[in-house]
């Protein structure tokens, strides 16, 4: 065992590493289980990166909370939509002024872009579709020049420890071989390890966003909310490639249009706004089609041309990369699991339902994104709520010197079942994906119940944990809002028009009586 009064924060994207800062001079561990920015979904977020309402006036922080509450289908919190899109320009000066290479204007404004269901352009870029690479490439240099901060790499958080509701310490292991567990007891735990994208066969999320950060609260004790809410991008590259390469939803916004193989662009009857419909309408449109076998592709050809390897670089080495050249090829596209809405329940402060610990990002629910997420909203959820958790833990532990944390590992343990992860995400993607029926989600929670019961891994037991939590609030949610379609509840219920809330014992009690059911 270990003791620091260093607070400890799991995860090292955008939502951990601002936290981090934000926490100065307080010390602080953060627990990384890659190089700093290389497993972290912030570092792949593309297209503009962070919506907010930095153009001058008629666009505004309440027309930006407005339009989250309407992509959000019914379930948003309207006072965090409020909060957020209020303190959103300031967090894009606070990046700006630590070096952040937004893209600029010759009079030296911030270039927008528009995004699906935004009324207008307010999504601030980084040449073209580099902004969660070059913020946190900025946020890196930050914190690895900040005294207070020490940063382990090579780490994985497993379980929580506590004590009578209260978080006093967690447990982790070498991300890279077998090893045994170290518990490491801490003042103050912060989550910020991302979400649930990689428990799907396909995924834009990178492969160790499995869910293990919800799941591990879960099995502690945690409440849950919105865990049915998963957002699938609609046009994930479709070349076999896992994680799935994306194809930035900027590119619509520039005027990229939606075809099958048959020339048609299916968008047209379908939504008024066509391609740039909310992601769930467009999402499941393009799942339909590859269904149906008529290979949907994005053609960027007429609106963009020789222009795309210039503008949006990471798009154009993905196609090349798998020998289409979107110059003169359209670019096969399908419906991925990206973003999850629900996650750890936290209030306006940032705290979950266990004391001494606070979630940031997408681990976090916090009732901005409710049934759907809008555009670019998730990054910027993520900075606003790091300086909120941040505010709250300073409030909470006192000012102390710290010294750095070293860590060894016993010998022993043994490596995760990768063939039941496997068969894990593949029962996520056939029974709990883009369209779902109460049929295909009992069948999940029997696989999961399977995987769960031979699980010898406390990874693996935090994946089945998130998955069965997906799967349960899928099950008992009878109607089809945002990210939730059901095939068998096709409309959507006014009276289910609010949030879902579990803990993991009532999620198992649900799958025990769906399974007696069957």
């Amino acid at each position: 065992m270990i003791e620091t009064p260093r607070v400890v924060i799991v995860g090292a994207g955008l939502g951990a590493l601002y936290a981090a800062l934000k926490l100065a001079p307080h010390p602080v561990l953060v627990i990384s289980p890659e190089s700093l920015g290389e497993g972290a979904s912030s570092a792949w977020a593309q297209g503009g990166g962070v919506a907010a309402a930095m153009a001058p006036p008629p666009d505004s922080a309440e027309d930006h909370a407005k339009d989250t509450e309407t992509a959000g289908a019914g379930t948003v919190d309207a006072a965090i939509a409020r909060l957020v899109t209020q303190e959103a320009r300031d967090r894009i000066l606070d990046l700006t002024a630590l070096g952040a290479p937004f893209d600029r204007d010759a009079r030296g404004d911030y270039v927008m872009s528009r995004e699906a269901a935004h009324s207008r352009p307010r999504v601030v870029r980084v040449k073209g579709d580099q902004a969660g690479y070059e913020i946190m490439q900025t946020l890196i240099a930050a914190v690895r020049a900040c005294p207070s901060v020490q940063v382990i790499e090579g780490v994985i958080a497993t379980r929580l420890e506590v004590e009578t509701g209260t978080v006093t310490g967690l447990w982790v292991e070498s991300a890279a071989s077998s090893t045994g567990r170290v518990l490491i007891r801490t003042p103050a735990v912060l989550l910020a390890g991302g979400g649930s994208g990689g428990l799907y066969a396909v995924t834009t999320n990178p492969p160790r966003i499995r869910g293990q950060v919800i799941g591990m609260a879960a099995r502690a004790g945690a409440l849950i909310a919105d865990a049915e809410f998963v957002q699938f991008h609609p046009t994930a590259i479709a070349t076999g490639e896992d994680p799935a390469p994306l194809a930035t939803e900027a590119l619509r916004g520039e005027g990229a249009v939606l075809r099958n193989d048959r020339g048609e662009r299916f968008m047209l009857p379908i939504h008024p706004d066509a391609e740039l419909a909310p992601r769930d309408i467009v999402a499941r449109a393009v799942y339909l089609e590859r269904q149906a076998g008529r290979n949907p592709v994005l053609d960027t050809r007429q609106v963009l041309g020789a222009d795309l390897p210039k503008r949006f670089p990471a798009v154009a080495e993905a196609c090349l990369s798998a020998g289409i050249d979107p110059v003169l090829q359209p670019i096969p596209v399908a419906a991925a699991a990206h973003y999850h809405m629900g996650g750890i329940a936290v209030d306006d402060r940032g705290h979950s339902s266990l004391n001494r610990l606070w979630v940031c990002g997408e681990a976090s629910s916090t009732g901005l994104h409710g049934a759907n997420r809008l555009a670019s909203n998730g990054l910027l959820e993520a900075l606003v709520f790091a300086r909120i958790c941040a505010e709250g833990i300073a409030d909470t532990v006192p000012l102390s010197g710290a010294d750095t944390v070293a860590l060894s590992f016993p010998a022993g343990g043994s490596p995760v079942d990768e063939a039941a992860v496997a068969r894990l995400r593949q029962a996520m993607t056939d029974g709990v994906g883009v369209v779902r029926d109460a049929a295909g989600l009992k069948a999940a929670l029997r696989t999961l119940a399977e995987i769960e019961a031979n699980a010898d891994r406390e990874a693996l037991r935090n994946m089945t944990a998130t998955a069965t939590l997906i799967a349960a609030a899928a099950l008992i949610r009878t109607e089809s809002r945002g990210g939730h379609y059901r095939s068998d509840f096709p409309k959507t219920d006014p009276v289910q028009a609010k949030r879902s809330f579990l803990t993991l014992t009532e999620a198992l009690a649900i799958r025990a009586r769906a399974l007696e059911e069957e």
